[in-house]
């Protein structure tokens, strides 16, 4: 999938307040422009992969990345959107200078309806595995920023 800009994408809806999840961050010793550049790579990396075929049936994924972008202000926010069976969610990445560098600040938000959707957040938000998955992204955007 392509990297999209604004809400052109019909498969990511408007989510106006979804309920807040958590928000992580990490300091990057970079310029603002080099780390709005290693989120910028990371981002584009992560939405060209879709999801395979079979999971993207089964979960009705949208979009098949998971993500698309929906809102992109230049250097310093991007928000990703995207919604499945059990949720419907954002995930939004803010740059705020600070001193020697930058802070990347990672903020989630969702929706889980459902008794189905309540047991799919207990298993991924309960479970601590989202914070290891944004701990991950914030880590690789680090990673290309620091370079």
């Amino acid at each position: 999938m392509r990297l999209v800009e604004g809400i052109s994408d019909p498969t990511v809806h408007r989510m106006d307040s979804l309920p807040f999840v958590d928000e992580h961050s990490r300091h990057l010793r970079a310029t603002p422009e080099r780390a709005w550049e290693a989120l910028m790579q990371f981002t584009s990396r992560t939405l060209e992969r879709a999801a395979p075929a079979t999971f993207v049936a089964l979960w009705d994924l949208e979009p098949k990345a998971g993500f698309a972008v929906a809102e992109k202000t230049p250097p310093r926010h991007v928000a990703l959107r995207g919604k499945h069976r059990f949720s419907r969610y954002e995930l939004a990445f803010d740059l705020v200078p600070d001193g020697d560098g930058v802070n990347v600040v990672a903020r989630t938000s969702a929706e889980f309806p459902g008794f189905k959707g309540r047991a799919y957040r207990a298993l991924v938000i309960g479970s601590g595995g989202h914070k290891l998955a944004v701990g991950y992204m914030l880590r690789q955007v680090a990673r290309r920023a620091e370079r």
